[in-house]
Parts: structure tokens; sequence; C-alpha cells
């Protein structure tokens, strides 16, 4: 009989390597996947669950990073931008529109950077800024005369203002009313009239119309201190301003009862004659007259 042949002696299988520490560029001996991922399949043999993706259509470049991606994308695969932004915006309506129009503001598209609206505000506020300064204008034409010769006489230097006629109530003859228009101080007009002299006046009279801005009186017969007293002293005078439309302006100043220029403030405009009224005196006595010895005119013509 026959004896049975023996079995084939197996060897045994390896012991499973441990896995051990792994420094960070090792190569690994055969690739791992990754989390989520499956092992790739043998070729030839498709997967029968896969879903093939369709791709109709000619690929989308995209406009900013010329990427091409497939035509069903929406964002942009390397830039994230937006692919199809949709029709363009409308044009902003012209101010008087919007004024009158309240529309809801459309809210900006997705991937896309909303205009900043402060060139909006600036449009619509620049209108109405104008229209209000034309109504200002409009509304501020009586004044706006005023305005100027007021802005000019604050800040500009007045000029004396010569006149080319003087004349007075009365006076002596050797001291007529010229004297007191003379530039000279120690030359001087008092009226015939011996006494207070209240009422008595002088009057000059302008080539064209003038602004009148101030009054510069020297009163006495002298700006000399020793000299002043000699005679009576203007104390009160009523200045008329009469312009040339025959419009006439009063005013009343009073005189401090010292030698020296007194300086006053008397506005008129179109001013063609000046009269000085006396009203009180200082220094009154028996065979005294007032005595003025220089007026001067100061403006603009």
């Amino acid at each position: 009989m026959p004896e049975p042949a023996p079995e084939p002696v197996r060897e045994p299988a390896p012991a499973p390597v441990a896995a051990g520490p792994r420094r960070p560029g090792d190569r690994l001996d055969s690739p791992v996947p990754g989390p989520g991922e499956e092992p790739d399949e043998p070729a030839g043999r498709p997967d029968p669950d896969a879903v093939p993706r369709p791709h109709h259509g000619p690929a989308v470049r995209c406009p900013n990073c010329r990427t091409e991606n497939a035509p069903d994308r929406t964002l942009c695969l390397r830039c994230g931008l937006l692919l199809d932004p949709g029709p363009p915006p409308e044009p902003p309506l012209p101010w008087w529109r919007r004024l009158l129009s309240r529309r809801r503001r459309a809210l900006p598209t997705a991937g896309t950077r909303p205009r900043r609206r402060l060139w909006r505000r600036l449009s619509l506020a620049i209108p109405l800024t104008l229209v209000l300064l034309a109504a200002a204008v409009w509304f501020a034409r009586p004044h706006l005369s005023d305005a100027f010769d007021f802005t000019k006489d604050s800040t500009g230097t007045p000029e004396e203002l010569r006149p080319i006629r003087v004349r007075g109530s009365s006076a002596l003859p050797d001291h007529p009313p010229r004297d007191a228009f003379d530039t000279y101080t120690n030359r001087f007009w008092v009226p015939a009239e011996a006494g207070p002299g209240l009422g008595e006046y002088l009057e000059a009279d302008f080539e064209e119309p003038v602004r009148m801005l101030k009054l510069v009186v020297f009163a006495g017969r002298s700006a000399k201190a020793d000299e002043f007293l000699a005679q009576a002293r203007p104390a009160a005078l009523t200045v008329t301003l009469r312009s040339a439309s025959d419009e006439v302006t009063e005013k009343r100043i009073t005189l401090k009862d010292q030698p020296g220029q007194q300086t006053f403030d008397v506005r008129g405009s179109d001013v063609v004659r000046v009269r000085l009224a006396i009203d009180d005196v200082h220094g009154n006595g028996p065979g005294r007259r007032p005595a003025v010895a220089e007026i001067e005119f100061f403006g603009r013509r």
C-alpha cells in the first residue's frame, strides 16, 4: 500500500509591523487615503453609484483672473468672483426726480461692493444750497447796498472831504465863515450878533454827492489852551445832512469844553450839504460870541 503524500509545510505569516512615529518629510511605502477619501478603484472598474456631472456648453472665463470654469459654476474656482453678476444697475435719476420720488434703495448684488452714497448726498445738497442762496440774495436786495457801504466804511480809511462853498447865518467882517474851513486852527468864525448865538449856523456845499462818516470840530477861537477861553464856545451843535434827493438827516452832538480836536460819527449817503447850528454855549457873557476855529469832514466820494 503506497504511503500518503506529506502535506506542504506552510510558513507562518509575517507579523504585522507596528506603526511607529513618522517624522515630517518621510515617504510612505503606500499612499494612505485621507479622511473622507476612498481608495482608488482599479482601472476598468467604474463606480456604479457615481453620478456623472454634466458639462454642457463652453467654459466660462473669469473676468478677474481669466480662469476657465465649468458652465454650471456660480463663483470662480480660483478667486471666488461672481461669474454672472446679473444685469447692470439702473442709471441714477436726476436730482429733481429724486426729490419727488421716494423709492427704496436696491440691495447690492452678492459678490459686489456697494457704492458709496456720499456723492449722491452732495449732488442733492449742492442744488438745494444754490436755491437757498438765490432766495436769500433775492430777498436781501434792498439791503445789499447798505451792507456793502457798511463793509467799506468798516474796513477802509475815510478821506477828507473839502466843500466848494461855505456860508454862515452872520459873521464879523474879520472872521468870515471860510475861516472855519481853511485848515488853520488860529483863525475862527464868530457870528455878528453879540450874545449866546443860539440858532446861528455854518453851512457847506459839496461839488458831488459824498458819503459822510466823521465830523471833526475845533471849538473856540484857537486850539491853544491860553487862547481857547478868550471867546465863548459851542456846547452843542445840530448837524443837518441834506442828500441829492432832498432827504434830510439830523444829529445832535455835544462838545466838551476843552481845546483841540473833537471827533464825532456822523453818517449819511449822497450828502450834498451840511449845516451846523449852535444849540448851546460854554462861557457865555457880556460882549462874548461863540467861536468855531475849524470844521472838517471825512468820508468817501
